[in-house]
């Protein structure tokens, strides 16, 4: 399987996951506040559904090589056409969604994925990266409401390896400017468990994470590989068995990856 084919089928898996978590919830409990600062867990769902939606929309587009991506007027008519729903209503939505979206990803044969182009919300990418972004979306949100209901919800093993494939340019586009200048330059070593591995969190004029030979890091970061991958999202809590030494903080790593 290439790179998106993986992506692709963990997508699907991780969708089946978040709909088995919120598939039996009352509206009441739909209501219950997820760990995305401010959104319950409804909310999240409209978020994951609306962009699925648009993402549907985009991948179209793209297939007959228009190019424009989602502009503002377009977010906000389907965001308008999703926020008056009842709880229960926007987790249906957000089901038939994002089932639109992966059932059009799989109708696409290998000779069209490695052609076609997709005006995604960032810019133009190519298939693979577009699987690669939204399965980021799909994983960290489902994080979000999973935790929301079971403080010991953890992203799978498996989309875990996935994210950490595109944590550099994860890290690259999250990072706070400010807290980058007060930092750098310099290294810090970031030592994972589970798996082991050992990586650089370089601070210059970027973020950018690297494979650590040569370098002299001031500070380091240790942690299992799932709680610091959620780091790098904004999303570490003091139960992650996170900690920073040698010259640098969580705080630190806070203010430096503040989440979106």
């Amino acid at each position: 399987m290439d790179t998106s084919d993986v992506r692709l089928a963990a997508m699907h898996t991780a969708s089946r996951r978040l709909g088995a978590t919120v598939g039996g919830l009352s509206g009441e409990q739909l209501l219950t506040p997820s760990f995305a600062d401010g959104w319950s867990l409804a909310q999240v769902l409209v978020h994951l559904g609306t962009g699925a939606e648009l993402c549907t929309a985009a991948v179209r587009r793209g297939l007959t090589g228009d190019l424009t991506r989602p502009s503002r007027e377009e977010i906000a008519d389907v965001s308008e056409q999703w926020i008056p729903l009842k709880p229960t209503a926007q987790r249906d939505a957000w089901q038939e969604a994002e089932s639109a979206l992966l059932r059009l990803l799989d109708s696409l044969d290998a000779e069209v994925r490695a052609s076609v182009t997709v005006p995604y919300f960032t810019g133009p990418v190519g298939f693979a990266d577009f699987t690669g972004y939204w399965l980021s979306e799909q994983s960290v949100h489902t994080w979000d409401v999973a935790v929301g209901l079971d403080g010991t919800a953890a992203i799978p093993e498996p989309e875990v390896a996935l994210l950490w494939d595109r944590i550099d340019m994860v890290a690259s586009m999250s990072r706070d400017g400010d807290t980058l200048a007060r930092l750098g330059p310099r290294q810090i070593a970031v030592e994972l468990t589970d798996p082991e591995r050992r990586l650089c969190l370089a601070l210059g004029s970027e973020v950018h994470f690297l494979p650590c030979e040569g370098a002299e890091p001031t500070g380091t970061v240790s942690g299992p590989a799932e709680a610091v991958l959620r780091l790098v999202y904004g999303r570490n809590r003091p139960e992650d068995g996170v900690s920073a030494r040698d010259g640098v903080t969580l705080d630190d790593l806070h203010a430096l990856f503040p989440g979106y």
